[in-house]
């Protein structure tokens, strides 16, 4: 359950399980065990994992299950309660456990082979966590209390897991972590991302290198350059920016004004010619009054960002913001979410039409109703735009290929292959 840090941790517990002769099956009712990895992020994210726990354990009281366990997010913070609330999981885990989790199997971790992942995206794409927690202070997050801070991963060690990951055929690697731009502070005393990006560029297979989870706070600007002039280094970044009002951006502890927010913005997009820059937003904030959420509204249509996407705001126990209470209702959440996105749907509707006509490089995703599914350098998986692709002879998937853009909606543009006849 939960983002892609999660993702990775499944992909690399599925390899050592399988290095331990325990087989893993494509679905829960070829099972006998069932481990759900759970997300605590948000309210939303918090009843999604219950309801899987909870799924699964009707499912061993049928019979259906011997055991049914817990890891991740969600039981590291909440571990006493679950084990009082839902007594019937066999066993719960935290974040950070699983070698007990393979002990409780009758396994054991293989140290030697932490990097090894069995992937469950798409072959050709793999996230790559390159450091776990967090120190950002932010007044509404609770990863710190789940994750712990921030700890950057050894160079090499990033460096031979991407390797392996070419050597099985992955094309792109989406950078990920907590806060990726810190990459580097805690063990050299400077920040050694841009460092780090070329060097998986270099990797021999490698096309595609994307960057995600970028805080905006004290932003390595060299970056930038390494973005700029590596051709394989995709012109991307996502930046979590939350919000625009300075009295919700100090509340939320964020460590940056509007006013630095928009001076960033145009930087990264003077440095980098046809960059996409992708945030995402958090409405309903305690703090967040209507002059506020209007500032909001205007920095949206201002920045005009290629891919945007936004929150509700989720009051978190333990958190900084958590005494500010949760005075908005959810019914004006909504509205203001609604509203956010109606102005993005606009914006992104006009950024697409402006690409009919164009030829785009698409690194296609999967074949479904006879037709192709990709994406372009300017769409991270999962979460943005896709480009649907029709025509005679399909190109393969995993494989980068030339479309030429005849239709485009909100979200999505339509192809074909160039110079198909």
């Amino acid at each position: 359950m939960g983002c892609a840090k999660n993702v990775v941790d499944s992909e690399k517990l599925i390899a050592q399980l399988r290095l331990n002769s325990i087989e893993v099956v494509p679905a829960v009712e070829d099972a006998d065990i069932a481990i759900v990895n759970t997300c605590g992020f948000i309210q939303a994210a918090k009843e999604e994992s219950l309801e899987m726990i909870f799924e699964q354990v009707k499912r061993k009281a049928r019979g259906k299950l011997k055991r049914v366990y817990a890891m991740g997010c969600l039981t590291e913070r909440y571990k006493s309660d679950l084990q009082r609330e839902i007594p019937e999981v066999d066993r719960l885990f935290g974040s950070n456990e699983a070698a007990a989790i393979l002990q409780e199997l009758g396994g054991r971790l293989r140290t030697e082979l932490l990097g090894e992942r069995v992937l469950t995206t798409p072959s050709h794409t793999a996230f790559l966590k390159i450091s776990e927690g967090c120190d950002n202070p932010c007044s509404f997050c609770a990863i710190p209390l789940m994750r712990g801070g921030h700890a950057s991963r050894p160079v090499e060690s990033i460096l031979e897991e991407a390797t392996a990951l070419a050597a099985g055929g992955v094309r792109e690697l989406v950078v990920i972590g907590q806060d990726t731009t810190y990459y580097g502070l805690d063990r050299t005393g400077t920040r050694t991302l841009a460092a780090l990006l070329e060097r998986l560029a270099e990797i021999p297979g490698i096309s595609w290198v994307r960057l995600m989870y970028a805080f905006p706070a004290k932003f390595p600007l060299d970056v930038l350059d390494v973005i700029r002039d590596h051709p394989r280094i995709c012109r991307y970044i996502d930046m979590p920016i939350q919000h625009s009002a300075d009295a919700v951006l100090k509340s939320m502890r964020r460590g940056v004004t509007g006013r630095a927010l928009r001076e960033l913005i145009d930087t990264i997009r003077a440095r980098v010619p046809g960059i996409t820059l992708r945030t995402t937003l958090i409405v309903g904030y305690p703090d967040e009054g209507i002059a506020e959420f209007e500032d909001l509204l205007r920095f949206v249509g201002e920045a005009r960002f290629e891919r945007l996407g936004v929150f509700t705001y989720s009051e978190e126990e333990g958190t900084t913001a958590a005494p500010l209470g949760d005075p908005i209702a959810p019914a004006e959440k909504a509205r203001r979410r609604d509203a956010v996105m109606e102005l993005q749907q606009e914006i992104s509707d006009e950024r697409n039409a402006g690409l009919v006509g164009s030829t785009q490089t698409v690194l296609i995703d999967r074949h479904e109703g006879g037709y192709a599914v990709g994406r372009t350098e300017a769409d991270a998986p999962e979460v943005d735009n896709e480009v649907i692709v029709h025509g005679r002879h399909l190109p393969a998937v995993g494989t980068f290929s030339r479309i030429d853009i005849v239709e485009a909606y909100e979200y999505d543009l339509v192809g074909h292959p160039h110079n198909a006849t």
